[in-house]
């Protein structure tokens, strides 16, 4: 190996390192890497920032923006308004919603297709009075197959086909994927609604409606002059149990007391840690006269005239919250809000709850000022788990929306305008049609997803000039030497599979995709079976909760744990490989 190939393995090595550990968040790791990769000598200086003007980058920016005017106009809620029922069998339920999800983040992005959609299945399963942990990991499976339709489903097929572009002169267009992608989403559906489901453990704790979402967390303290002054926690069950609240613990002087403390004299300021729904909190507290954890706070609020309501979100891995505590972010004097309770997949929290740093999945309670949830919900960077109608336009814009779009798609599938250009034209149209406000329109852009394919795509660039992905296609293909076609293929994907289950898909596809051209070169074949094997492979991240945003996000909402994604996310990922092997060497041969 050569310096600079030495000097990029140990670049890319640190990058997935760092990422696998998720001390630090992606879009730090990969602009470090990038900022040492031009100090070392491996990225040329003038190279540097040219992955954020790569049509990559633009195009998922610019998705993100459609996406974003589809739900402010109504369209997305208008389909699942129409079509869902609580009164379907679960097995309808998961059909019908992964059907939607599926065809919704065809053509939007994934992860704001299962953003609106999650809060719908979980209206849906408490007035079905199940569990939501049922159909939620079905529908985040199925808003996961459905992107690798089209060309701007998913991020890995828009850099795909980027990097085809820049190696063979000739991008894949929109519905390229769709003969390949489109099998594997149907076998997928297919077997996420008729037995995958079926796979999910029943927990004890999950057996109703809501539990598994719904029990938290939470503080409630002994205001001045309290009647409970001076007696002992353990009178308080009698209460509690008839409220349907577990007392789990008391903190005093900002410290936790040893076990229940049920034989502890209760004073004023202790503040009692409880496990409760909400509505049993809120019963517990005015039964009892007890304040929440941030009293001070909660009578300015009520002082200011206009009332204080209880709502519930779920912490994604873009809120400001993550690794940081309610305290630290300011949430009470910049937003007026206190932070009630948390809920983590079941598990218990014993630090304060103001002082526990925030995880993605968690479900938090916040009192908030009345009308006021949404922006709370918006600067926090979380989602609400209420049934949706916020920040939508008038209805007269549905056809609107959908008719720009509908262009926009259309023309970029005839090659009339380039798909970069036809999605700028689309959000220009948002705008002044104000569909998206002016004022809006950039806080709909993941920035640290542009800043990580920002810089990943000059050290994917640098290590295919060092030569470093012709060392690695070397390696695949000697281990495949002998092997027909198609076994080649499917040891691409799993490899491809294997990364992606515990990696940022973009930073699999940036490394992957080059590999696979080589190894079509190498073998003297053309590249656009293995980059399809890719594109589908690097999408179908199912076994671990952290391969894609959308698993992260069910996470705490689900009530589920680590290992429950691989008992559907196995299987599926079989099917995923035992059917796109044969569609790619029919529809893309070699």
């Amino acid at each position: 190996m050569t310096t600079d190939q030495i000097i990029l393995f140990t670049l890319f090595g640190a990058v997935f390192g760092l990422l696998l550990w998720g001390k630090f968040r992606y879009d730090i790791v990969a602009f470090t890497a990038l900022m040492l990769g031009v100090v070392l000598g491996v990225v040329p200086s003038a190279d540097a920032f040219s992955g954020f003007g790569h049509p990559a980058t633009l195009v998922v920016a610019l998705v993100l923006v459609v996406s974003a005017g589809l739900v402010r106009s109504g369209a997305v809620f208008l389909i699942t308004r129409t079509l869902v029922d609580a009164s379907r069998s679960l097995g309808a339920h998961i059909t019908l919603m992964g059907a939607i999800g599926g065809v919704l983040s065809a053509f939007m992005n994934n992860v704001a297709a299962l953003a609106l959609l999650m809060p719908v299945d979980m209206q849906t399963a408490r007035k079905a009075g199940r569990s939501p942990g049922l159909s939620l990991m079905p529908l985040s499976f199925a808003t996961i197959l459905g992107g690798m339709v089209t060309l701007i489903g998913t991020p890995p097929n828009i850099i795909i086909a980027t990097i085809r572009e820049d190696a063979l002169g000739e991008p894949f267009r929109m519905f390229d994927f769709a003969p390949v992608g489109g099998l594997a989403a149907i076998a997928g559906l297919a077997f996420v609604a008729l037995i995958g489901w079926r796979l999910i453990p029943a927990r004890a704790d999950a057996e109703g409606p809501t539990e598994a979402l719904s029990e938290y967390i939470a503080e409630l303290t002994i205001p001045e002059g309290s009647k409970h002054a001076g007696k002992r926690v353990g009178e308080l069950y009698e209460d509690a149990e008839k409220a349907d609240v577990a007392i789990i613990g008391l903190i005093r002087d900002g410290q936790r007391r040893y076990g229940r403390a049920r034989n502890a004299l209760l004073q004023e300021g202790d503040a009692l840690v409880l496990e409760a729904t909400p509505d049993a909190l809120d019963e517990f507290r005015a039964a009892l006269g007890l304040s929440v954890a941030d009293a001070k706070r909660e009578k300015q609020l009520n002082a200011a005239g206009e009332g204080v309501e209880i709502i519930e979100v779920v912490v994604t891995d873009q809120s400001r919250l993550i690794g940081r505590t309610a305290q630290s972010v300011g949430l009470s004097w910049r937003q007026s809000t206190v932070l009630m309770g948390i809920s983590r997949g079941g598990k218990r929290i014993t630090k304060q709850i103001r002082k526990t740093s925030i995880r993605a999945g968690d479900i938090l309670l916040l009192l908030v000022p009345r009308d006021t949830g949404h922006d709370v919900t918006q600067w926090l960077g979380c989602l609400p788990l209420a049934e949706r109608g916020l920040a939508v336009t008038a209805d007269e814009k549905v056809w609107l929306a959908i008719g720009l779009f509908a262009g926009a798609v259309a023309a970029a599938s005839v090659g009339l305008l380039y798909l970069p250009i036809a999605l700028g034209l689309v959000v220009v149209a948002y705008v002044l049609s104000k569909i998206v406000p002016l004022s809006e329109l950039y806080t709909h852009i993941e920035w640290p997803v542009v800043v990580l394919l920002g810089s990943m795509i000059p050290l994917g660039a640098a290590l295919e000039k060092s030569g470093g992905t012709e060392l690695i296609a070397g390696w695949l293909v000697t281990m495949t030497d002998g092997l027909p076609a198609w076994a080649v293929l499917t040891v691409l994907m799993i490899v491809t599979m294997s990364l992606s289950d515990v990696l940022n898909n973009t930073a699999t596809t940036i490394v992957a995709a080059p590999v696979g051209i080589q190894m079509a070169q190498t073998l003297g074949v053309s590249p656009d079976p293995f980059l399809m094997a890719v594109a589908v492979a690097a999408s179908s991240a199912f076994l671990t909760p952290i391969g894609h945003k959308n698993n992260t996000l069910i996470l705490g909402p689900g009530g589920y744990q680590f290992g429950d994604y691989w008992r559907i996310g196995l299987p599926l990922e079989v099917i995923v490989i035992a059917v796109s092997i044969p569609a790619i060497l029919v529809f893309w041969p070699l």
